[in-house]
């Protein structure tokens, strides 16, 4: 579940608090939230969304064939039922009857072949995921309601994927096409064609967006529904606690300063809510450029680190030994060792690198610019680095453009504060979307670690049907990864928001922001 990082927009309190102010009291006929987000919405287009603050606006503006429930299994939703061949090559979907887009027409199997030739000609978003996977032609209407997906080989994790394949409705999306725009890209990012619970009603870029209820969704609402989302992005600690204040603020984001959390949750109308996650904080390390070329360099920053200080006070967490955590149970290695805090080793490992004796050695740390526990983060991590021969150079950016420096290796930093969680529900989505050169180029790969031996145990797990043998492959790349120190692993995520006590229904669900479905959620107060 990441997120992509949580990336910030900053705003003025006072204009926030204006934003919502028709609001402040989600009464009378019409229930409204407001939710905080720390990141921008970039976009919400299904073919090009990556990133925690998009998937939140995905989930609710459109449906894909199956969804994700709080245990990781997948669920039917836009289809009744599926089945697989006994290959495995072929999966084919029978869609639900009845089920109709926000404009009212019928969501067709056309639809759903549309939706994915679209995501894989526009080659962005999640499209990476299924290359060699889905080739021309791959998908097919059987007819109005039956859709088929033939797969080039064997792909075990392909059916916990499908509720990332978002379907448009492909009569308005052709309707907008232009010889110059075949795939409507530019009427897509600005309206929502989907069958999801929620439409777009208006969305300021950079500050808010609001949705409403669709009369007519196919799951149905009650009394006690959600009539209105109202997105606020900012990361103006002030603003949400004035928001809270007001009694506006109905969730906060989770990556909020704890004296944010410590001073909302006294407030009468507030708890906190505290839960485990499969979200991993890292430093990603760039293998590639110096001085993180050299493992010594890359263990030494390992043994450099004050995880104590970082997960008891700065971000609340459980320890991390790897790339995975222990959420995939049978593919976690649990041989591994926690990493240790360790100076003399870490000073050691400096003079042991070929950028001994060479002066204090440059290191650039890029964080997400104004997010308050990053900035103490690489502070902690400067004054201890240039104890031991570093010169630690920080480097806070807008999350837009560390996305747009981590698309190739010369500006991607050595080192770079990144939250990453399962995209979908399998071990595949930790190893493939970080660590395959195929899936490098985005925030998610800032490791660059172009490592045949890793790719070829990736296709490896990607192809293996037998998941006992797919479990042990799994185990062998969290060792390699682990030995060849990739990355430094400092913790999972131990999640906070802020609820107003009438927002109830919330489940944690281990896919990237498939918890924030508002359908799911009701409003208990009158």
């Amino acid at each position: 579940m990441q997120r992509g990082n949580r990336a910030l927009h900053g705003t003025v309190l006072a204009g926030c608090v204006a934003a919502v102010a028709s609001v402040a009291t989600p009464l009378a006929a019409q229930t409204v939230v407001t939710v905080n987000a720390t990141q921008i919405f970039g976009t919400i287009d299904p073919a090009k969304i990556n990133d925690y603050t998009e998937y939140m606006a995905g989930v609710n503006l459109y449906e894909a064939l199956t969804t994700v429930d709080g245990d990781g299994a997948i669920q039917p939703l836009l289809a009744e039922s599926w089945t697989v061949s006994e290959d495995t090559l072929t999966y084919t979907f029978t869609l639900k009857q009845g089920v109709t887009f926000q404009d009212g027409s019928p969501v067709e199997a056309k639809d759903v072949v549309y939706s994915v030739e679209r995501l894989l000609a526009i080659n962005q978003g999640p499209s990476y995921l299924f290359e060699g996977v889905l080739g021309d032609g791959a998908v097919t209407a059987l007819d109005e309601r039956t859709v088929e997906f033939a797969l080039n080989d064997v792909f075990t994790p392909f059916l916990t994927m499908t509720p990332i394949l978002f379907v448009l409705n492909s009569d308005v999306a052709e309707a907008n096409a232009t010889a110059d725009d075949p795939w409507a890209e530019t009427f897509v990012a600005n309206t929502a064609i989907g069958a999801g619970a929620y439409r777009l009603d208006s969305w300021s870029r950079g500050a808010t967006m609001v949705m409403k209820k669709v009369d007519g969704y196919h799951l149905g609402w009650d009394d006690q529904a959600i009539d209105e989302l109202r997105f606020v992005v900012t990361n103006e600690e002030a603003t949400v606690k004035a928001l809270a204040a007001a009694g506006t603020l109905s969730m906060s984001s989770d990556s909020q300063a704890q004296e944010t959390y410590d001073s909302i949750g006294r407030l009468p109308d507030y708890r906190i809510v505290t839960y485990p996650t499969a979200t991993n904080f890292y430093f990603k390390l760039n293998n590639q450029r110096p001085p993180t070329d050299d493992v010594n360099i890359r263990r030494a920053l390992a043994y450099a680190t004050d995880y104590d200080t970082i997960r008891e006070v700065l971000l609340p967490g459980e320890p991390l030994a790897g790339p995975m955590p222990p959420v995939f149970a049978d593919a976690y290695l649990d041989s591994l060792e926690a990493p240790v805090f360790d100076l003399e080793r870490a000073r050691a490992l400096v003079e042991a690198s070929v950028y001994a004796g060479q002066g204090p050695i440059d290191i650039e740390m890029m964080y997400v610019a104004g997010l308050a526990f990053e900035e103490e983060i690489a502070l902690l991590m400067k004054s201890i680095l240039d104890t031991i021969g570093f010169n630690t150079i920080l480097k806070p950016e807008p999350w837009n453009r560390m996305t747009e420096l981590a698309s190739a290796i010369e500006t991607t930093p050595a080192m770079t504060q990144v939250f990453y969680g399962a995209t979908y529900p399998s071990p595949d989505s930790f190893f493939f979307t970080q660590y395959h050169s195929r899936a490098q180029g985005t925030w998610a790969s800032m490791e660059w670690i172009l490592d045949p031996e890793v790719d070829a145990l990736i296709d490896q797990a990607r192809g293996t049907a037998d998941i006992a043998e797919q479990n042990e492959i799994y185990k062998a790349l969290q060792r390699k990864l682990v030995d060849d120190q990739v990355a430094v692993f400092l913790l999972t995520q131990r999640s906070q928001q802020a609820f107003h006590r009438c927002l109830q229904g919330f489940t944690w669900v281990p896919m990237q922001s498939f918890e924030f479905n508002f359908h799911t959620m009701k409003w208990v107060c009158d």
